[in-house]
């Protein structure tokens, strides 16, 4: 029999049962739920609005079943209308009238949006792990690759020198930044609904703060209303996992270009790589192109959190029992992907002679030649000219700015003179670029430093 079936003169449909039913999603949430029935019940004995006695029997009979279900002693109901009531229904059946006890005071409203913070927290804290060690898989490839010479590009053309490490750091700044999003959200939503009721509190003499303090949150919700219908934190964790599939997606993206043929920056690792069922040469980037496709499930589990509450009137309403099926998928997928990305790129081989055979060309070195006649006295964009001219020169002649005579730079403005070769050095082009942020060895090794200092704090 359901819990609510006082109200009823019928049965509900067989079909309703199950369209109604969420115990298939939020099962997984046994955990928190028993944690927070155990805080309420203390708080209640505490108080004095059940007995201390009832209160213990309570307790002692929540701690039961979390052990049964843990040790596969006890499996859920399928035929359970969610884990509240199946939880609630197990915990009666043992202890008896005192397990009816259990809900006064207490909603299934503010007890899901309890339930929901409790999961989302711990969550947060697996997430984080994971990144962080991502960020240390990425400050070691930097420090193997510092004086790795490639090409930086804008539009996805030959731009200007830089090093791997200094592009690998670029993504260690996002997951830094993915990492302050995840602690962001989690203090937001650190704050406790139970007491709330359905809507609008309870006339019992309990005790909000404490039952907070038992689970570990900063305080009480300050709005009843808004304690059960809140769900902007759902929203907010799916926005930051929504970015990490974002920073994981340009990822592979650039893995996908390294390692084809027509780059050839790195070879991934054949236990993070598949074949083709008819092509035997074919070594492809499965992992990476996997996780560039499943950043837009992760996007589509944020919109639909989003539209799920664009049009809802205060308080709660049962469209909210669709925020855990999608706010659980994009972090379940969001684990996956960052667990098997992270080996991926760990294993993944580094081929700096090609690397640097491809910055060798496409006149990547141009900005610094102008850089060089702009500090022996020209106006930036007479320089800028100039260089342009010369490329134009090299491009129609099959020469490179290296190859090109001393003679020919003259041609083109007597002001240049032996130090032009210094100038366009790949390496001087690199290690000229000190200012902080920059590619050169050394902001390189405090950004690295600064990134290592971040996780001794995290």
């Amino acid at each position: 029999m359901k819990m609510w079936a006082g109200r009823f003169s019928k049965e509900t449909d067989a079909r309703v049962n199950d369209f109604n039913s969420s115990i298939r999603f939020d099962s997984r949430m046994y955990k928190d739920d028993i944690e927070g029935s155990i805080a309420h019940a203390t708080m209640l004995g505490q108080c004095g609005v059940i007995e201390l006695s009832e209160s213990l029997e309570i307790i002692g009979g929540l701690k039961e079943i979390l052990a049964d279900i843990e040790s596969g002693r006890l499996a859920f109901d399928p035929d359970a209308e969610d884990i509240h009531m199946f939880v609630e229904a197990e915990l009666t059946q043992r202890v008896g009238d005192a397990g009816k006890r259990l809900h006064t005071a207490r909603s299934r409203n503010d007890q899901v949006a309890l339930d929901i913070r409790l999961d989302l927290r711990h969550e947060i804290e697996d997430i984080k792990a994971l990144l962080i060690d991502f960020m240390k898989t990425i400050i070691s490839k930097a420090e193997e690759n510092k004086t790795t010479v490639m090409p930086g590009y804008t539009h996805l053309q030959r731009a200007q020198p830089i090093t791997f490490a200094h592009h690998l750091l670029a993504y260690a700044q996002m997951i830094k930044r993915d990492i302050t999003r995840l602690d962001d959200c989690k203090k937001r939503m650190n704050e406790c609904p139970l007491g709330s009721g359905a809507l609008a509190g309870t006339t019992y003499p309990i005790d909000r703060s404490k039952t907070a303090k038992l689970l570990g949150f900063d305080a009480p919700t300050q709005n009843s209303l808004d304690g059960v219908s809140d769900r902007d934190f759902c929203v907010e964790l799916a926005s930051a996992l929504s970015l990490i599939m974002t920073h994981l997606s340009r990822f592979s993206e650039e893995i996908v270009l390294w390692c084809s043929w027509e780059f050839k920056f790195v070879e991934l690792d054949d236990a993070f790589a598949t074949g083709s069922s008819i092509m035997p040469q074919k070594k492809n980037p499965d992992v990476a192109e996997l996780v560039r496709g499943k950043t837009g499930r992760v996007n589509g589990d944020l919109v639909a959190l989003l539209t799920m509450m664009k049009g809802l009137p205060l308080a709660y309403n049962k469209d909210m029992q669709e925020d855990k099926e999608a706010i659980f998928d994009a972090i379940d997928t969001v684990k996956l992907c960052v667990s098997t990305f992270n080996p991926m790129v760990s294993t993944m081989k580094t081929l700096p002679q090609n690397m640097r055979a491809a910055a060798a060309k496409g006149f990547i070195n141009a900005t610094d030649c102008a850089d060089y006649l702009t500090k022996k006295g020209l106006p930036f964009r007479d320089a800028y000219k100039i260089t342009g001219q010369i490329v134009g020169f090299c491009v129609a002649k099959g020469k490179t700015l290296e190859t090109l005579t001393l003679e020919e730079y003259k041609g083109f403005n007597p002001i240049f003179d032996d130090g032009v070769y210094n100038a366009i050095s790949l390496d001087n082009c690199v290690n000229g670029r000190k200012v902080i942020g920059g590619p050169a060895v050394e902001p390189v090794e405090r950004q690295i430093e600064l990134l290592k200092e971040l996780l001794k704090n995290i």
